[in-house]
């Protein structure tokens, strides 16, 4: 427990398992915390909050967040996300480093390098990155934004339209390789990474 910004500050530094972080603290914001903390605190932070807009929800993810949980909710609902991130956190921890996705592709997360039929696949650092990402968390949808958010930064002076620059290089050398393109387009909303 935390009564503030400060003192949840000090307390990440015992590498808790998962961090409730309220936004509205009375000395500094819980975005705020976020943001500091996430230097050394790599667990999942839920934000709890009465802010409903989206541009709200956006700047929690861009901060470090990893979910946004809008007051008023149950506890059965709390309790339930709260699970289901640790269970998240549990199996990427277990990931083996090299992880097979068929018989054919295989990611090896510590290398920073993709086989396919045993031959690497060259990727730039950006593109591994979305890779990734994409493929620790299989089947679920990202958006441009929050790809971007997460390995290019908040302060970053690219543009959201490299995202969909780096996917197309992707593809290309995934389909020059043979390999079908794993990162399915869902119009409108984002990307995932279909086995």
């Amino acid at each position: 427990m935390a009564e503030n910004g400060f003192q949840a500050i000090v307390r990440a530094g015992t590498q808790p398992d998962l961090i409730l972080l309220d936004i509205n603290l009375p000395d500094i914001d819980g975005l705020e915390v976020c943001r500091r903390i996430r230097e050394f605190v790599s667990c999942p932070i839920l934000f709890l909050t009465a802010r409903i807009e989206d541009g709200d929800k956006l700047i929690g993810f861009a901060t470090g967040g990893d979910d946004y949980i809008v007051k008023p909710f149950s506890i059965e609902e709390l309790g339930a996300r709260v699970e289901a991130h640790l269970r998240r956190e549990e199996r990427r921890q277990n990931k083996q480093v090299r992880t097979k996705f068929d018989d054919n592709l295989v990611i090896d997360y510590s290398a920073k390098e993709i086989y396919f039929k045993g031959v690497i696949i060259p990727l730039l650092p950006r593109e591994f990155d979305i890779v990734e990402l994409l493929s620790s968390y299989s089947g679920q949808l990202f958006s441009k934004e929050r790809i971007f958010e997460r390995i290019w930064g908040y302060d970053s002076n690219a543009d959201v339209s490299v995202i969909m620059e780096h996917v197309s290089n992707i593809r290309a050398k995934f389909a020059k390789a043979g390999a079908k393109p794993y990162i399915q387009t869902v119009w409108g909303s984002g990307y995932k990474w279909v086995k």
